[in-house]
């Protein structure tokens, strides 16, 4: 069945493809969530991973060219920080940590986060009313 919420492949995807986490400027306070929630340095592809398991992501792994782009923003705007752990075996990795900065932005989160689902309900009565129907009490999800 295919689930809006947590779409299990691109193919439910096509169905409508605005649907979806698609939403990119989610994937911030996904990470600053995380960095927050470890309060340790992480390796992008820990906060990779552990974005999969995020409500933003709902098991499906993003695209880690993303993340590591949403990284870099981050960092260069203060949010983050990074450093080199370069190990006596294998390869260096970047660690990344939250800044002062970075926690304040994502209490700045809550709060726009609560206003989009403000704007996001009005917007569900909007579209229930133009197709005559009562706005569901839940959407029509599946989430095995």
């Amino acid at each position: 069945m295919w689930s809006s919420c947590h779409p299990k492949s691109d193919e439910d995807l096509k169905e409508c493809a605005e649907l979806g986490k698609s939403l990119n400027r989610l994937s911030q306070p996904t990470i600053l969530t995380l960095l927050a929630q470890s309060g340790e340095p992480m390796h992008g592809y820990i906060i990779v991973q552990q974005a999969a398991d995020s409500p933003m992501f709902g098991g499906k792994k993003p695209d880690a060219t993303g993340i590591y782009r949403q990284l870099k923003r981050m960092e260069e705007t203060g949010l983050i920080t990074s450093k080199w752990d370069t190990p006596a075996e294998g390869s260096a990795k970047r660690l990344f940590t939250l800044t002062d900065k970075g926690r304040h932005c994502l209490r700045r989160w809550i709060d726009a986060l609560a206003c989009y689902q403000l704007t996001l309900q009005d917007l569900r009565a909007s579209a229930a009313c133009a197709l005559g129907i009562d706005v569901p009490d839940a959407p029509q999800c599946s989430h095995e």
